[in-house]
């Protein structure tokens, strides 16, 4: 066995792939030995450090399970939307996660809010940010559900976890008592450290509605609409204009 082949083989050994590929291709690239070492070097381990970003973000999407394949970058600005393109650049940064805020994003049905929480979702992953996606009606039912089974530890620390939670469609479903407890638990944690993406078709006025306690009701709107960043979107139903055959993207 050669020595460049057992050099590559001790790469694989170290999980160093990406480093031995990379390794491996400058050999049999005979115009690229005439390149000094110290920058040959450097190729190889950029390689790797690629390789692991690229398997890192793969993951924080996959983890995240967000149903979009949204991304900033295609966010339709068509004048009767509204959008403002500083707002979204500024949100694109992730400060405000960092910063543990928040961001309201408020529309009609159809109007794109999913397919924008979902662009905000992947651009923090981007950002090696971990980010989770529930469907409000499907959350309060695992919440339900985890109070029955026992799993109600697993299912919090799932929701105090990631960098960005995400709510999509806050409004739709019944939020129990118990519910609204745990949800109330969950957003008091969060405010300390962590960041809230909630969507919904209703205005923020009319949150307090989706509660039977009054109480818990503003103990957990208060903690979210908190320095919350606003994002409305207007316009015609993106799913229509797309049924119509226009050119859309959120």
């Amino acid at each position: 066995m050669s020595t460049a082949q057992q050099t590559a083989d001790h790469l694989r050994d170290l999980r160093l792939k990406a480093m031995a590929a990379a390794y491996e291709g400058q050999l049999d690239q005979p115009r690229l030995h005439d390149i000094p070492f110290d920058d040959r070097l450097a190729m190889l381990v950029d390689a790797e450090i690629n390789a692991r970003e690229s398997r890192k973000l793969k993951s924080l999407v996959s983890g995240a399970a967000m149903p979009e394949p949204a991304s900033l970058e295609d966010v339709d600005y068509r004048p009767a939307r509204e959008l403002d393109k500083s707002t979204i650049a500024s949100l694109a940064t992730c400060e405000w996660i960092r910063r543990q805020q928040n961001l309201i994003i408020h529309g009609k049905t159809g109007a794109g809010k999913t397919w924008l929480a979902c662009a905000v979702g992947h651009q923090a992953c981007r950002q090696k940010l971990s980010v989770s996606f529930y469907r409000a009606s499907d959350l309060y039912d695992a919440i339900s559900l985890a109070g029955h089974d026992g799993s109600m530890p697993k299912v919090r620390l799932a929701l105090t976890k990631p960098a960005l939670l995400i709510l999509d469609d806050f409004g739709i479903g019944e939020i129990s008592p118990s519910v609204a407890q745990v949800l109330l638990d969950i957003v008091d944690k969060r405010m300390r450290s962590k960041s809230l993406l909630v969507t919904s078709q209703y205005p923020t006025d009319e949150w307090h509605g989706f509660f039977s306690d009054p109480t818990i009701a503003d103990a957990i709107l208060d903690r979210i609409v908190h320095q919350a960043h606003r994002i409305r979107i207007k316009g015609e139903s993106m799913r229509k204009l797309r049924a119509q055959g226009d050119h859309w993207k959120a």
